[in-house]
């Protein structure tokens, strides 16, 4: 078993399945109805009769692949699922609107989701074999399309935006193009392209771009294989899963630090996305995916190489920051973290993980150490490696120094109100209100921002503001707040003085109301626990 290769012979992954029921294989007993037929045969081989399964009668419902159960209890969808086809969409119908298609596609593909999610979720150790023919659908393709679109972002090393796909090429001809590739088999993964963004220390953190052909159909790979590996994911993991994230990672530490546990492991992955293993990630693909043409689309992302400055770099480790499919891989490798520390080592402390952050709150030293030596000896065994600098051990106490962990500094103090034991208190850490007071400054300094009205420059700080008070309102951070709107102030009044020659300082309420300014919340959403 994977674990094995990785922790040795002691862990043995089939003693977590907590199921024994079936041995079913792919997506053909994930579309059957309520999952009443299993494929009990091998996974690789494929199905050539007995397509019709047997359902409820009277129950006339369309099945997720889009068949469609009779009153009599027989599905009529064919072994290899609806065909995809454009053509019947745009050609055959084309009073239809795009909004009324692309609302039928989302309840589709949503079905086809939560089915693939229950199947996953009732046998741990089911293998999927028929994912390939559901990437090529029409509705899975449009809906990574929108996905793609709404997260914007550069072209990659072809040079083709989003605006240029739409206005030369359009979107229909552009999805129905990788469709054709995808089905036939010519289908090849580009390079990457590479950023550098400069980081706060300093140092520079790589970006690889892909092109948007290739995120297309990683999204459209990721909304086929996440819910399979989400039913597998554990409660200690926040980062990049759908309904969960840092505002819940916040409470659950919050929750542990106040229940007693005191010493906190503050850990840090060094280039984590850099480091992960290709073998090593594939065999934890395998374990879940057995599609051969699925399995061959996620590897060729990984090895498509990276081009910077027109020179090309074969890529022999790692996943590119800026993937769309590259959280994904990057939870379901450090998931074998998780599923070990809860397994062996829970009894030690609790175990906080947001993709490569992470911390272990303990209940005593001699826990906080121990746990410190056994997650370095489990990032050997994986290929990695705790970032020296960044990773320590914290005591939490009153008149402690306290830590940072998503953006928050978190400390043991006295309640806002003053009175009342000790307890944890959040709000936000100084590299979050350096870098907020940064882009404020951006913002209203420009010259080049003269010749617009007040009005504009306050339509543009607004989402910036609204954005960062609600992550940062769970916690304690009142006066945070009130420090930055008195900034925000001071850097409108220097603005109107420049633009209007105005050499007062006064700034009544009524102009702040004409201009829409917003203002930071006076109370905070207090964390549970």
């Amino acid at each position: 078993m994977p674990s094995r290769v990785f922790f040795g012979e002691g862990h043995d992954p089939a003693e977590e399945s907590g199921s024994k029921r079936g041995n079913s294989s792919g997506v053909w007993g994930t579309e059957c109805w309520k999952g009443f037929a299993s494929n009990l045969g091998d996974p690789t081989r494929q199905k050539t009769c007995r397509y019709k399964v047997k359902a409820e009668k009277g129950q006339g419902r369309e099945e997720v692949g889009g068949g469609h159960i009779t009153g009599e209890g027989w599905t009529t969808k064919p072994p290899g699922g609806k065909d995809p086809c454009f053509n019947y969409v745009f050609e055959k119908k084309r009073h239809w609107r795009m909004s009324e298609m692309t609302n039928n596609s989302e309840d589709k593909v949503r079905n086809l989701q939560r089915a693939l999610y229950r199947a996953a979720k009732r046998n741990p150790s089911r293998r999927f074999h028929a994912l390939y023919d559901k990437i090529v659908r029409e509705d899975v393709l449009v809906k990574a399309w929108k996905q793609v679109r709404a997260n914007g972002g550069q072209g990659g090393v072809d040079g083709e935006t989003l605006e240029w796909i739409e206005k030369k090429v359009g979107v229909i001809p552009f999805l129905r193009g990788i469709q054709e590739e995808l089905k036939a088999g010519k289908y090849r993964a580009k390079p990457v392209r590479r950023v550098e963004i400069p980081k706060p220390d300093g140092s520079k953190r790589p970006l690889g771009i892909p092109v948007i052909r290739d995120r297309v159909v990683q999204a459209a790979c990721r909304k086929l294989v996440e819910p399979i590996f989400e039913a597998d994911f554990l409660e200690c993991s926040y980062g990049f899963r759908p309904k969960r994230g840092a505002q819940q990672a916040h409470r659950e530490i919050k929750k542990w630090i106040n229940g007693g546990y005191r010493w906190v492991v503050d850990g840090d992955i060094r280039k984590y996305f850099d480091s992960i293993d290709h073998d090593k990630l594939m065999v934890l693909v395998r374990q879940r995916v057995s599609d051969r043409k699925a399995l061959k689309l996620i590897r060729d992302w990984l090895k498509a190489g990276v081009l910077k400055e027109g020179r090309l770099t074969p890529t022999t480790q790692g996943t590119p920051q800026g993937g769309v499919i590259s959280p994904l891989l990057s939870n379901v490798y450090l998931h074998l973290l998780d599923k070990v520390w809860n397994k062996r080592h829970r009894k030690l402390g609790r175990l906080v993980r947001y993709a490569d952050d992470f911390v272990v709150l303990c209940g005593s030293q001699a826990n906080a150490e121990k746990s410190l030596e056994v997650i370095k000896e489990l990032m050997g065994r994986m290929g990695l490696e705790l970032h020296p600098e960044k990773t320590r051990l914290v005591e939490m106490g009153p008149k402690k120094e306290g830590f940072d962990f998503l953006g928050f500094h978190f400390q043991v103090g006295l309640p806002v109100d003053g009175w009342g034991k000790t307890c944890c208190l959040s709000w936000p850490s100084r590299k979050a209100m350096k870098k907020i007071a940064e882009k404020v400054k951006m913002i209203t300094a420009g010259r080049e921002r003269l010749l617009f009205p007040m009005e504009d420059l306050v339509k543009t700080l607004n989402p910036i503001l609204r954005g960062w008070s609600n992550y940062f309102r769970t916690g304690d951070s009142q006066q945070h707040f009130s420090r930055l709107q008195f900034y925000v102030l001071e850097r409108l009044i220097l603005f109107r003085r420049r633009k209007y020659a105005w050499d007062g300082r006064t700034w009544l309420f009524e102009e702040m109301k004409r201009l829409g300014l917003y203002w930071m919340p006076s109370k905070a959403l207090y964390a549970a626990g």
